[in-house]
C-alpha cells in the first residue's frame, strides 16, 4: 500500500500527516512502513505512528499521531498515554488542523526520533 492508497478520499488527513511528515524531516531521517491499519515512522524502531480513527470507529479526528516516548508525559493534550511495556509510553494526540503540529509536538517527536536511534 502506498501513501496515496492509505489517505485516498482523506484530503484532511493527509495534510495532517504531510505537517507530521515535515517536522519529522526537520529532525532527521526516517523510513516510512505504510501498512492497511497505519503509517509508522522508523530508525532502528518505529517512533511514531499516523492513523485514522475513523477506520476503527466510524468517527473521530482526521488523525491520530501516536508517539513512543521512554517517559509518560503528563501534557494534557494527550487524549491517551499507555504503558505496553516497562518505561515504554504510547501517547496519543488528535490533530484536527495542520497548526496543531506545533513547537510543543516537535519536541515530542524530535525525543521519540532520538530514542528510536
Amino acid at each position: 500500500m502506498t501513501l496515496d492508497d492509505f489517505f485516498a478520499g482523506r484530503e484532511a488527513s493527509r495534510r495532517l500527516f504531510d505537517a507530521v511528515a515535515a517536522a519529522i524531516a526537520s529532525v532527521g531521517e526516517a523510513a516510512l512502513r505504510v501498512s492497511k491499519s497505519q503509517v509508522a515512522f522508523v530508525r532502528r524502531r518505529a517512533f511514531a505512528w499516523a492513523w485514522l480513527p475513523e477506520m476503527y470507529l466510524g468517527r473521530g479526528a482526521p488523525l491520530v499521531l501516536t508517539v513512543a516516548l521512554r517517559r509518560r508525559d503528563a501534557s494534557p493534550r494527550w487524549k491517551q498515554v499507555v504503558e505496553p511495556a516497562a518505561d515504554r509510553f504510547t501517547h496519543h494526540l488528535e490533530l484536527y488542523a495542520p497548526e496543531d503540529v506545533d513547537a510543543e509536538v516537535e519536541s515530542w517527536l524530535a525525543e521519540a526520533w532520538r530514542d528510536a536511534a
